[in-house]
């Protein structure tokens, strides 16, 4: 019987161990972390992209818990003198440009006062960019999910909480395009959405994540100061990999524990 229990107890543990990879060495706090968020809304059943979703009480908890446990919320346009920047820095980052953001997300910044960059995409309305990474994304999921107005938008860039980022104008997937069509897309949304709004948009999201050295040249010709990455994990060297930036992917699915060594390691179990 005993041995038993103890198989128990060590399966337990492995499984403990493989989900939340408490094991993993801690990232010095002297590094930014750089978060990346979607939307911030309920689950809905049998919906595909539901690790997208950040519930938002889970939202609330997690950036209360950020603002309790000193960390400083900084916009991307200050990594343009990264060596200014305090020991816990974080940066929050939102990609697309989905209405709950302003909805749910909008508030709680206000709340603790927190601050955002916000990756919108130009032309974001009637499109499932989904299936442009993968054929079988062909549910019209996000396609159907709201997305902010500009009206919202200005709203929320007003607040002094938020800062604009380039996502291409359509979200386009990189990989498919010629220099020509990458360079319209990527240069494109700065013009655009600096136009529309009177701001500066100094940083980039690349579509999917997915990008190559030219993707990184044509987003510094385009006039960007830095870009991010779906590459999970924190950089240690901020100039030497300020156009290809790692994050720290935040799940819909993260429980407390799995948040704090997310920030902790940079990377999920």
């Amino acid at each position: 019987m005993i041995w038993v229990v103890t198989l128990l107890a060590l399966v337990v543990l492995v499984m403990f161990s493989m989900r939340y990879a408490w094991w993993r060495p801690a990232v010095g706090q002297e590094y930014p972390r750089i978060l990346m968020y979607h939307m911030v809304s309920e689950h809905r059943p049998g919906a595909k992209f539901n690790k997208l979703r950040v519930p938002p009480g889970a939202f609330d908890w997690q950036i209360g818990w950020l603002k309790d446990n000193g960390w400083y919320f900084a916009l991307m346009s200050e990594l343009a003198a990264p060596e200014k920047l305090p020991p816990k820095t974080v940066f929050l980052t939102f990609d697309d440009g989905y209405a709950d953001n302003y909805r749910f997300a909008h508030p709680v910044l206000k709340k603790y006062g927190a601050r955002a960059t916000l990756y919108l995409v130009v032309d974001r309305f009637d499109r499932d960019w989904s299936t442009a990474k993968k054929a079988h994304h062909n549910t019209g999921e996000l396609m159907r999910e709201p997305k902010l107005s500009d009206e919202q938008v200005s709203e929320m860039l007003a607040s002094g909480c938020w800062e604009l980022g380039g996502h291409t104008l359509t979200h386009a997937n990189l990989a498919r395009l010629n220099e020509e069509e990458k360079l319209a897309e990527i240069r494109g949304c700065r013009e655009q959405l600096e136009s529309h709004f009177g701001v500066s948009v100094p940083s980039f999201a690349y579509p999917f994540g997915i990008y190559d050295q030219t993707d990184v040249s044509l987003a510094e010709m385009a006039g960007f100061t830095s870009a991010v990455t779906t590459v999970e994990g924190i950089d240690t060297d901020l100039k030497a990999r300020c156009f290809e930036l790692s994050r720290v992917k935040v799940s819909g699915k993260d429980n407390r524990l799995a948040f704090r060594l997310r920030i902790r390691t940079g990377r999920r179990g």
